[in-house]
């Protein structure tokens, strides 16, 4: 099912006496979600994100713009009437009723044609929790389950009723690492093998990365960027967007550039033919880093990170906008820890020029 955002505006009284006009959490969002494929919806705390998934769904009203599912106009339908999934955060199983009753349960109020019978109720619960592998534990409550077993039964609700869109609102958050890990891979696989057009929101850059086939990255409510994340991950288009991508983060540097060469703190360290003179913000992304002895970007070492098949190299620079510099090499290169110094050269496709007024891309 695809899904079209036009000009999808949501606004909300302002609660503080010391600022006038409304809050306006999401701006003029225009985007179409491919049939079958999953978005992620990516941004920090506050961005818009939550707000433009539960207009999706319906549990929020949109202050202007129009949402499509195919080429029908749900803006005004309720959430029970559009066909969705939605998974919460907070999960919101019912802890009285056992896992195959929790399941169950959005299929006890279909109407009319698409009432169904006990037993097929119970073959459709079933169904669902084979497809999230939880068939062993219908019989529970919520309350004796772990928390990926909770999230999985929440998904299995979810699911139970095939949804036409499925929604997913920051799901693996109350996870430990390795469980995160793991369910991020069973939601990717659930979603491959159902081909249910999927809105996957988070926070956190690498989970929305590692499963979504394109990422939209939000700031204050705008659309900042959207592509594939590889896409976007090289070729961010503000110094935002290359700052919220990557672990670890991009290194930054004051630059700037003259007669086709940057500069670094008065080092010559790169061509860059067709860029104009001008002070730059200089983003390195660790992995542009090539660790050589005469290299011409000169650090004070601070230490070397173990990493298993890479270490990072932590270093120091007068240019630096971040506390330190870090450099992600192979393991197998070795580092002289007793000097003060280390060199690198750098790796063209990984160094970043931004305007040092609007932040935006240089070229």
């Amino acid at each position: 099912m695809k899904v079209v955002l036009q000009n999808l505006t949501k606004t909300f009284p302002n609660r503080s006496r010391k600022a006038d006009g409304d809050v306006v959490a999401v701006k003029d969002f225009t985007f179409e979600i491919p049939d079958g494929k999953m978005v992620g919806l990516l941004g920090p705390s506050g961005c818009g994100k939550s707000t433009t998934l539960f207009m999706i769904c319906g549990l929020q009203e949109p202050t202007a713009g129009r949402i499509l599912f195919g080429e029908e106009d749900v803006t005004s339908l309720p959430p029970e009437k559009r066909g969705v999934g939605v998974v919460f955060q907070n999960y919101a199983l019912y802890p009285h009723l056992t896992v195959k009753q929790n399941i169950i349960f959005p299929l006890q109020n279909l109407k009319g044609t698409e009432k169904l019978t006990k037993a097929q109720m119970e073959e459709k619960a079933y169904e669902a929790a084979r497809l999230v592998q939880i068939e062993a534990l219908m019989e529970r409550k919520p309350g004796e389950l772990s928390g990926g077993q909770q999230q999985r039964v929440a998904i299995a609700r979810a699911m139970v009723k095939m949804p036409r869109v499925l929604l997913l609102d920051e799901p693996l958050s109350n996870l430990d690492a390795r469980l995160r890990l793991q369910t991020r891979e069973e939601i990717r696989r659930i979603q491959k093998e159902t081909g249910i057009t999927t809105v996957f929101v988070t926070h956190d850059q690498e989970e929305a990365m590692s499963i979504s086939d394109v990422i939209v990255v939000m700031k204050d409510g705008v659309v900042q960027q959207t592509g594939r994340p590889q896409e976007v991950y090289d070729n961010p288009v503000n110094l935002f967007v290359a700052k919220f991508l990557g672990t670890p983060p991009i290194n930054l540097f004051d630059g700037n550039v003259r007669n086709g060469r940057l500069y670094i703190g008065g080092a010559d360290v790169l061509g860059v033919e067709g860029a104009a003179d001008q002070d730059v913000t200089v983003g390195i992304r660790p992995e542009g880093f090539i660790l050589e002895d005469k290299g011409p970007l000169a650090c004070r070492l601070s230490g070397i990170e173990v990493m298993g098949r890479d270490i990072s190299v932590v270093s120091a620079h007068d240019a630096s906008l971040n506390p330190a510099v870090r450099s992600v090499i192979n393991a197998e290169k070795q580092v002289d820890t007793g000097g003060e110094m280390v060199r690198f050269s750098l790796k063209p496709n990984k160094v970043l020029l931004f305007a040092k007024d609007t932040e935006e891309r240089v070229y």
